[in-house]
Protein backbone atom coordinates (compact mmCIF):
# COMPACT_ATOMS: atom_id res chain seq x y z
CA UNK A 1 0.00 0.00 0.00
CA UNK A 2 1.16 3.73 -1.02
CA UNK A 3 2.08 5.39 2.25
CA UNK A 4 1.95 8.95 2.33
CA UNK A 5 5.51 9.96 2.43
CA UNK A 6 5.94 8.50 -0.81
CA UNK A 7 3.38 10.72 -2.42
CA UNK A 8 5.06 13.42 -0.03
CA UNK A 9 8.69 12.36 -1.99
CA UNK A 10 6.71 12.25 -5.80
CA UNK A 11 5.13 15.29 -5.02
CA UNK A 12 8.41 17.05 -3.95
CA UNK A 13 10.34 15.65 -7.01
CA UNK A 14 7.09 16.21 -9.78
CA UNK A 15 7.77 19.93 -8.84
CA UNK A 16 11.24 19.93 -8.54
CA UNK A 17 12.24 18.32 -11.60
CA UNK A 18 15.06 17.25 -9.80
CA UNK A 19 16.16 14.48 -6.69
CA UNK A 20 18.62 16.50 -5.09
CA UNK A 21 15.96 19.86 -4.60
CA UNK A 22 13.36 17.56 -3.82
CA UNK A 23 15.34 15.85 -1.36
CA UNK A 24 16.16 19.08 0.41
CA UNK A 25 12.55 19.97 0.02
CA UNK A 26 11.58 17.03 2.19
CA UNK A 27 14.51 17.25 4.52
CA UNK A 28 15.89 13.66 3.76
CA UNK A 29 18.81 12.01 1.58
CA UNK A 30 18.60 12.05 -1.99
CA UNK A 31 19.02 8.44 -1.88
CA UNK A 32 16.28 7.95 0.37
CA UNK A 33 13.85 9.74 -1.51
CA UNK A 34 14.79 7.69 -4.57
CA UNK A 35 13.90 4.55 -2.97
CA UNK A 36 10.78 5.83 -1.88
CA UNK A 37 9.77 6.48 -5.71
CA UNK A 38 11.06 3.68 -7.03
CA UNK A 39 9.05 1.50 -4.40
CA UNK A 40 5.91 3.26 -5.19
CA UNK A 41 6.41 2.67 -9.00
CA UNK A 42 6.84 -0.67 -8.20
CA UNK A 43 3.79 -0.79 -5.97
CA UNK A 44 1.48 1.08 -8.73
CA UNK A 45 3.34 -1.23 -11.68
CA UNK A 46 3.69 1.99 -13.76
CA UNK A 47 6.78 3.77 -14.51
CA UNK A 48 6.46 7.31 -13.18
CA UNK A 49 9.36 9.22 -14.43
CA UNK A 50 12.41 9.62 -17.21
CA UNK A 51 15.46 9.79 -14.75
CA UNK A 52 18.32 11.61 -16.31
CA UNK A 53 21.08 11.60 -13.83
CA UNK A 54 20.19 14.18 -10.87
CA UNK A 55 17.30 16.01 -12.97
CA UNK A 56 13.97 13.61 -14.36
CA UNK A 57 10.99 14.35 -16.07
CA UNK A 58 7.66 12.58 -15.74
CA UNK A 59 6.08 10.12 -17.61
CA UNK A 60 2.36 10.27 -19.17
CA UNK A 61 1.54 8.48 -16.35
CA UNK A 62 3.74 10.24 -13.86
CA UNK A 63 2.07 13.35 -14.72
CA UNK A 64 -1.55 12.23 -13.77
CA UNK A 65 -0.20 10.26 -11.02
CA UNK A 66 1.45 13.67 -9.57
CA UNK A 67 -1.95 15.37 -10.01
CA UNK A 68 -3.82 12.53 -8.54
CA UNK A 69 -0.78 13.10 -5.47
CA UNK A 70 -1.20 17.04 -5.02
CA UNK A 71 -4.86 16.28 -4.40
CA UNK A 72 -4.60 13.66 -1.85
CA UNK A 73 -1.70 15.76 -0.13
CA UNK A 74 -3.72 18.50 0.40
CA UNK A 75 -7.19 16.75 1.98
CA UNK A 76 -4.49 15.29 4.21
CA UNK A 77 -3.20 18.55 5.38
CA UNK A 78 -7.21 19.75 5.09
CA UNK A 79 -8.07 17.00 7.74
CA UNK A 80 -5.14 18.00 9.93
CA UNK A 81 -6.03 20.99 9.82
CA UNK A 82 -9.69 20.94 10.50
CA UNK A 83 -8.45 18.74 13.78
CA UNK A 84 -6.39 21.73 15.30
CA UNK A 85 -8.67 24.36 14.43
CA UNK A 86 -11.34 21.78 16.18
CA UNK A 87 -8.87 22.24 19.47
CA UNK A 88 -8.35 25.93 18.79
CA UNK A 89 -10.03 27.93 16.29
CA UNK A 90 -7.33 29.60 13.94
CA UNK A 91 -4.37 27.91 15.12
CA UNK A 92 -3.00 26.84 11.83
CA UNK A 93 -1.98 29.84 9.15
CA UNK A 94 -4.37 31.17 6.77
CA UNK A 95 -3.10 31.44 3.24
CA UNK A 96 -4.51 34.62 1.41
CA UNK A 97 -4.36 35.52 -1.74
CA UNK A 98 -5.05 39.19 -2.95
CA UNK A 99 -5.41 41.43 -5.83
CA UNK A 100 -3.19 44.54 -6.49
CA UNK A 101 -6.52 46.91 -7.12
CA UNK A 102 -7.94 45.90 -4.14
CA UNK A 103 -4.84 45.44 -1.97
CA UNK A 104 -3.96 48.71 -0.76
CA UNK A 105 -7.60 50.01 -0.28
CA UNK A 106 -8.73 46.99 1.87
CA UNK A 107 -6.51 45.76 4.10
CA UNK A 108 -5.73 48.59 5.97
CA UNK A 109 -9.34 48.57 7.05
CA UNK A 110 -9.30 44.99 7.31
CA UNK A 111 -6.15 43.69 9.15
CA UNK A 112 -7.02 45.69 11.90
CA UNK A 113 -10.16 43.95 12.47
CA UNK A 114 -8.87 40.51 12.08
CA UNK A 115 -5.95 41.07 14.48
CA UNK A 116 -8.21 42.73 17.17
CA UNK A 117 -11.19 39.77 16.65
CA UNK A 118 -8.59 36.94 16.31
CA UNK A 119 -5.28 37.76 17.95
CA UNK A 120 -3.88 34.34 17.27
CA UNK A 121 -4.49 34.04 14.01
CA UNK A 122 -1.69 33.66 11.41
CA UNK A 123 -2.56 35.30 8.07
CA UNK A 124 0.13 35.08 5.02
CA UNK A 125 -0.77 37.08 2.20
CA UNK A 126 0.33 37.01 -1.45
CA UNK A 127 -0.67 39.95 -3.65
CA UNK A 128 -0.74 38.99 -7.32
CA UNK A 129 -2.95 39.05 -10.50
CA UNK A 130 -6.33 36.88 -11.04
CA UNK A 131 -4.53 34.43 -12.73
CA UNK A 132 -1.67 33.49 -10.46
CA UNK A 133 -4.04 33.72 -7.29
CA UNK A 134 -6.41 31.06 -9.10
CA UNK A 135 -3.90 28.78 -10.13
CA UNK A 136 -2.52 28.44 -6.58
CA UNK A 137 -5.92 28.16 -5.00
CA UNK A 138 -5.95 25.51 -7.42
CA UNK A 139 -2.75 23.71 -6.62
CA UNK A 140 -3.91 24.43 -2.61
CA UNK A 141 -1.35 27.03 -2.09
CA UNK A 142 -3.72 29.29 -1.51
CA UNK A 143 -6.93 28.92 0.80
CA UNK A 144 -8.46 32.22 -0.08
CA UNK A 145 -8.82 35.10 -2.79
CA UNK A 146 -9.80 38.90 -2.39
CA UNK A 147 -10.44 38.72 -6.26
CA UNK A 148 -13.12 40.76 -8.46
CA UNK A 149 -16.08 38.02 -9.85
CA UNK A 150 -16.71 36.11 -11.57
CA UNK A 151 -13.58 33.63 -10.36
CA UNK A 152 -14.31 31.66 -13.93
CA UNK A 153 -14.00 28.24 -12.09
CA UNK A 154 -17.42 26.47 -11.48
CA UNK A 155 -15.75 24.45 -9.16
CA UNK A 156 -14.48 27.34 -7.25
CA UNK A 157 -17.18 28.28 -3.51
CA UNK A 158 -17.18 32.43 -4.32
CA UNK A 159 -19.08 34.67 -2.22
CA UNK A 160 -19.61 38.66 -3.29
CA UNK A 161 -18.55 41.10 -0.31
CA UNK A 162 -19.26 44.12 -2.33
CA UNK A 163 -20.57 45.94 -5.58
CA UNK A 164 -17.44 48.47 -6.46
CA UNK A 165 -18.81 50.87 -8.56
CA UNK A 166 -16.22 52.70 -11.17
CA UNK A 167 -15.92 56.48 -11.73
CA UNK A 168 -13.90 58.39 -14.70
CA UNK A 169 -10.57 59.92 -13.17
CA UNK A 170 -9.76 63.03 -15.19
CA UNK A 171 -6.77 65.97 -14.89
CA UNK A 172 -8.30 68.49 -12.51
CA UNK A 173 -8.64 71.37 -14.62
CA UNK A 174 -10.77 69.28 -17.32
CA UNK A 175 -14.26 70.93 -18.00
CA UNK A 176 -15.41 67.52 -19.85
CA UNK A 177 -18.73 66.51 -18.73
CA UNK A 178 -18.78 68.44 -15.63
CA UNK A 179 -22.54 68.98 -15.89
CA UNK A 180 -23.53 65.62 -17.05
CA UNK A 181 -23.01 61.85 -16.55
CA UNK A 182 -20.54 59.98 -18.86
CA UNK A 183 -21.69 57.51 -21.22
CA UNK A 184 -19.16 55.06 -23.26
CA UNK A 185 -20.17 57.59 -26.55
CA UNK A 186 -19.01 60.44 -24.58
CA UNK A 187 -15.75 59.63 -22.92
CA UNK A 188 -13.59 62.69 -23.00
CA UNK A 189 -11.24 62.02 -26.43
CA UNK A 190 -8.25 62.02 -24.51
CA UNK A 191 -5.16 59.30 -24.20
CA UNK A 192 -6.65 56.68 -21.97
CA UNK A 193 -4.62 54.90 -19.53
CA UNK A 194 -5.06 51.34 -17.84
CA UNK A 195 -3.42 49.12 -16.00
CA UNK A 196 -1.09 46.70 -18.00
CA UNK A 197 -2.22 42.93 -19.34
CA UNK A 198 -3.23 40.46 -16.87
CA UNK A 199 -5.10 43.25 -14.37
CA UNK A 200 -9.13 41.96 -14.53
CA UNK A 201 -9.33 45.93 -13.60
CA UNK A 202 -8.22 46.78 -17.73
CA UNK A 203 -10.32 44.00 -19.05
CA UNK A 204 -13.38 45.58 -17.67
CA UNK A 205 -12.53 49.35 -18.15
CA UNK A 206 -11.63 47.69 -21.74
CA UNK A 207 -15.24 46.54 -22.17
CA UNK A 208 -16.76 49.58 -21.41
CA UNK A 209 -14.84 51.34 -23.49
CA UNK A 210 -15.87 49.46 -26.47
CA UNK A 211 -17.47 52.73 -28.58
CA UNK A 212 -14.44 55.02 -27.91
CA UNK A 213 -13.20 56.14 -31.10
CA UNK A 214 -10.25 54.16 -32.36
CA UNK A 215 -8.33 57.25 -33.59
CA UNK A 216 -8.21 58.74 -29.89
CA UNK A 217 -7.51 54.97 -28.28
CA UNK A 218 -3.77 55.79 -27.60
CA UNK A 219 -3.46 53.78 -24.37
CA UNK A 220 -0.58 53.80 -21.70
CA UNK A 221 -0.50 51.65 -19.65
CA UNK A 222 0.74 51.60 -15.57
CA UNK A 223 1.40 48.67 -13.06
CA UNK A 224 -0.43 50.75 -10.52
CA UNK A 225 -3.84 52.37 -9.49
CA UNK A 226 -1.78 55.20 -8.07
CA UNK A 227 0.38 55.23 -10.84
CA UNK A 228 -2.57 56.08 -12.84
CA UNK A 229 -3.33 58.58 -10.84
CA UNK A 230 0.09 60.42 -10.79
CA UNK A 231 -0.31 60.69 -14.32
CA UNK A 232 -4.29 61.91 -14.43
CA UNK A 233 -3.40 64.35 -11.93
CA UNK A 234 -0.56 65.35 -14.33
CA UNK A 235 -2.99 65.86 -17.43
CA UNK A 236 -1.68 62.95 -19.48
CA UNK A 237 -4.91 61.14 -19.69
CA UNK A 238 -8.13 60.04 -17.85
CA UNK A 239 -8.90 56.25 -16.42
CA UNK A 240 -10.97 54.15 -14.31
CA UNK A 241 -11.16 53.85 -10.54
CA UNK A 242 -12.67 51.91 -8.40
CA UNK A 243 -14.73 53.24 -5.52
CA UNK A 244 -13.18 51.65 -3.34
CA UNK A 245 -9.55 53.50 -4.08
CA UNK A 246 -11.48 57.14 -3.92
CA UNK A 247 -10.61 57.94 -0.69
CA UNK A 248 -7.23 57.35 -0.25
CA UNK A 249 -6.35 58.51 -4.07
CA UNK A 250 -7.58 61.40 -4.16
CA UNK A 251 -6.26 62.18 -1.05
CA UNK A 252 -2.67 61.85 -2.70
CA UNK A 253 -3.41 63.11 -5.60
CA UNK A 254 -5.51 65.69 -7.59
CA UNK A 255 -8.03 64.60 -9.80
CA UNK A 256 -11.15 64.93 -10.79
CA UNK A 257 -14.26 62.17 -10.73
CA UNK A 258 -16.88 61.85 -12.60
CA UNK A 259 -20.30 59.72 -12.63
CA UNK A 260 -21.23 57.43 -15.21
CA UNK A 261 -24.84 57.33 -16.31
CA UNK A 262 -27.10 54.23 -15.27
CA UNK A 263 -26.39 51.50 -15.38
CA UNK A 264 -22.81 52.58 -14.08
CA UNK A 265 -20.21 49.93 -14.48
CA UNK A 266 -18.73 48.66 -11.65
CA UNK A 267 -17.00 45.33 -10.10
CA UNK A 268 -18.39 42.83 -7.53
Amino acid sequence: MLSSKQLRYFHALARTGHFGRAAALCSVTQPALSMQVMQMEELLGLKLIERRGGTCSLTSAGREIALRAADILGRIESLTEYAANCQKPFSTPIRMGIIPTIAPYMLPRFLPLVRNQYPDLRLNIREAQTKTLMDSLRSGALDLLLIALPAGDPDVHTHQLRTDKFYLALPPQSEAGKKVRITPATLPHEQLLLLEEGHCLRDQALSFCQTYPQDQAQIVTAASLSTLMQLVSNGLGITFIPEIAIEQETAAHKIRLQRFSEPEPHRI
